[in-house]
């Protein structure tokens, strides 16, 4: 599966399509791959988290695009934010990436908590 994810390096923005390579059931880990192999990066399996943290706030959810660890929360709920405003810092794959609030709103809950593992798609904060 193809995805895209806009990162930042030296305050440059850049858009970076990856392809989520897998092992299909059966093979041995040891096997050789089939046709030649780009360069890829190495990506660690998401850390399952405990129990998932319900969600209480209204509005939009702002989720994690990649796995990761949140290193930072930079809102507190009933902040308003900007559009563009860095709302969290995500680790993943040893870069720290800049969550972002895709329009201006007010910060009704934040599900995150700054240490804790997050999967692709899990809720970090929730912007009305």
């Amino acid at each position: 599966m193809l995805r895209k994810f806009r990162i930042k390096i030296n305050e440059k923005e850049y858009m970076v399509e990856m392809e989520e390579l897998g092992v299909e059931r059966g093979t041995p880990a040891s096997a050789p791959l089939a046709g030649p192999v780009q360069a890829a990066a190495s990506v660690q399996a998401p850390v399952p988290t405990s129990a998932p943290v319900p969600v209480r706030g209204e509005g939009d959810p702002v989720t994690a695009p990649m796995p990761g660890t949140i290193l930072d929360i930079k809102v507190s709920v009933g902040d308003v934010v900007k559009e563009n405003q860095v709302l969290a810092v995500l680790e993943a794959m040893k870069m720290e990436n800049e969550i972002v609030a895709p329009r201006a709103g007010t910060i009704t809950a934040i599900p995150a908590m700054k240490g804790a593992p997050i999967d692709v798609g899990k809720t970090i904060v929730v912007i009305k």
